[in-house]
């Protein structure tokens, strides 16, 4: 059999051509992939740059000189899920900026609520959260559970921290107001 050299030249490049262009659209498809994947991700409070600016200013000894939410006078609120939320009046709270590690310890002198003190790791991020980890007898990184407050009216000597609770069956702010020491 006799084959013309010019049309066996036309069918290699051609499928030269077409292998080329399967090649581009993957690439293009990959591409296109990756953007909106990349594009879609949220972003988690806990992974927003940080606002070291008032992370300087939360640093030192500081105590809850008050928490307030509707209906205080009358509904009890479990803070932290560790103890009802008037407990944490008087409770000491210390904050080291430069490695976002500290000390809480609730002393009320309550027969009604006990004393509990814990390590914590804290960081407040751009978005003006304040992230809060009590760590409790662990490491930082084994505990995977914490709060996410916001965090408002930071001056020199005072601020407060505001949490979202479930108050009967409704989302209630509780604002824990925070007096340097």
């Amino acid at each position: 059999m006799v084959y013309n050299k010019t049309i066996v030249n036309q069918f290699f490049l051609s499928l030269k051509e077409l292998t080329k262009y399967h090649f581009m659209k993957k690439i293009l498809f990959l591409l296109l992939l990756s953007i909106a994947v990349i594009g879609c991700k949220s972003t988690s409070v806990t992974n927003t740059k940080l606002d070291n600016k008032t992370e300087r200013m939360l640093k030192g000894n500081w105590t809850i000189t008050a928490v307030n939410f509707p209906g205080s006078n009358y509904l009890k609120v479990n803070s932290f899920n560790l103890e009802d939320s008037n407990c944490f009046i008087g409770s000491n709270w210390s904050f080291v900026s430069n490695n976002n590690k500290g000390e809480m310890s609730l002393n009320n002198p309550s027969t009604d609520c006990k004393d509990f003190s814990s390590p914590i790791t804290w960081y407040v991020n751009k978005d003006g959260n304040f992230v809060l980890k009590i760590i409790n007898n662990h490491k930082a990184k084994d505990v995977n559970a914490g709060y996410i407050l916001r965090l408002r009216n930071v001056t020199e000597t005072s601020f407060d921290l505001i949490d979202q609770v479930n108050v009967a069956g409704q989302v209630k702010d509780i604002t824990y107001s925070f007096q340097r020491q």
